[in-house]
């Protein structure tokens, strides 16, 4: 009965020409922040996709580290607990330290790390080589795979045939640092070049575990920690808790995510603040939803006045017009929603929204469209509807009005 007052009210025409268009406003006000609500969230939605394809193909599914210091023993009976965890598919055993690269008159800081012949089944750092091939090398004969950033710092070069590249290390047994034996230094080659993101391109290389591990002086069954991958991602948090549980607070297990939390941190924030601004082009239109229905209830006093003198409560007066702010709201929401829907539709299909300049590995706006965030956006206009009509519904219900002309 409420929706078909509401309704009636809607559609009819009114005495005064300014309350329709006023009532119009405020539709076309919610229609077009509810698209930009859903297509923003959307992009936001793709653009995070987008960087955790880039540090998934990156970092591994889980990271086991020492909880102190750099490296740690890890021997075949532990090795051996952590590959019987169900969920657990491939492991791989890692070091990384930083080196300086040099190339003649150049040189870079890397961090170099050094990994095993099953590190490719944990990362997919194998599917970004861009020029030479991955190839890790020997520990009497080196190779690096680096990333394009320390490429083109140093020069090098995989189809270099004569190669000047020399990596120093650290020497951990050096007694002072301004000692002539305070680096290890060893002559390496170039294998490969990968392309990921600049974070990773400008700072990581790669060799085999075995040459590492000789420059740092350990021994073959001390790593920095073991990166494994998972049979199910649904399986990662309670992989982590049963490893966490086997190997105790000696180390710390981490999930890709968890791996860099900070940056998953600060893409959630800046998704809802922008959220919250573009919720204020709501609260424009909620002025305007204020305006059209306190013009409508003037222009309803005689409507009003039946409706009591026929024994209609104040809770229906109230609710009658409370139900016109959500026809306002919804007819707005849906439009909004569905011009949202058509226009995310092109980008996906047409990506005719392009990214300025040339230096991201695509350039178009990725959209990716969320159930989660519709509702989000459908239940924003709802609420700023309820606020909006609650005022004027409450002064139609409380005013009394005559029948006279």
């Amino acid at each position: 009965m409420n929706f078909l007052f509401a309704w009636r009210y809607f559609k009819s025409k009114k005495s005064t020409n300014a309350i329709n268009i006023i009532a119009w406003i405020s539709v076309l006000a919610i229609a077009v922040s509810t698209a930009a609500l859903i297509i923003v969230l959307s992009v936001f939605n793709g653009f995070e996709d987008l960087v955790k394809s880039l540090y998934g193909d990156f970092y591994s599914d889980i990271k086991v580290a020492p909880a102190k210091g750099k490296f740690a023993a890890i021997d075949s009976a532990l090795e051996q607990k952590i590959a019987a965890v169900n969920g657990v598919g491939k492991l791989s055993f890692v070091t990384e330290e930083k080196a300086v690269l040099v190339n003649g008159d150049y040189q870079t800081i890397v961090y170099l790390k050094g990994v095993d012949k099953n590190y490719t089944d944990v990362s997919k750092i194998g599917q970004h080589i861009v020029a030479g091939q991955y190839d890790l090398g020997s520990p009497n004969m080196p190779a690096i795979v680096a990333g394009s950033g320390i490429s083109n710092a140093v020069g090098a070069d995989p189809d270099a045939k004569l190669s000047g590249l020399v990596i120093y290390l650290p020497n951990r047994k050096a007694t002072s640092f301004n000692s002539l034996d305070a680096m290890h230094s060893f002559n390496v080659t170039t294998a490969g070049i990968f392309v990921v993101q600049q974070e990773f391109d400008d700072k990581y290389a790669f060799t085999n575990l075995p040459f590492l591990q000789y420059m740092l002086d350990l021994n073959p069954d001390e790593y920095s920690g073991i990166e494994l991958s998972v049979t199910s991602a649904a399986k990662t948090e309670g992989v982590k808790l049963q490893l966490q549980q086997i190997l105790g607070s000696n180390f710390t297990v981490r999930t890709r995510y968890e791996q860099n939390q900070s940056l998953f941190t600060v893409m959630q924030i800046e998704k809802w603040v922008i959220y919250g601004i573009l919720s204020l082009i709501l609260l424009v239109a909620a002025f305007n939803m204020i305006g059209a229905l306190t013009m409508l209830v003037l222009e309803k006093q005689k409507d009003i006045a039946v409706l009591k003198a026929m024994g209609a409560h104040d809770t229906r007066i109230q609710n009658i017009f409370l139900t016109e702010g959500f026809v306002l709201a919804g007819t707005g929401g849906i439009s909004g929603m569905l011009i949202a829907f058509l226009i995310c539709a092109v980008q996906l299909k047409y990506k005719l929204v392009k990214l300025e300049g040339a230096t991201f590995m695509i350039d178009y706006y990725p959209v990716k469209m969320s159930l989660p965030d519709f509702f989000l956006v459908a239940f924003t206009v709802l609420t700023v509807a309820v606020l909006a009509a609650w005022i004027p519904s409450r002064k139609a219900a409380a005013q009394m009005y005559s029948l006279k002309s």
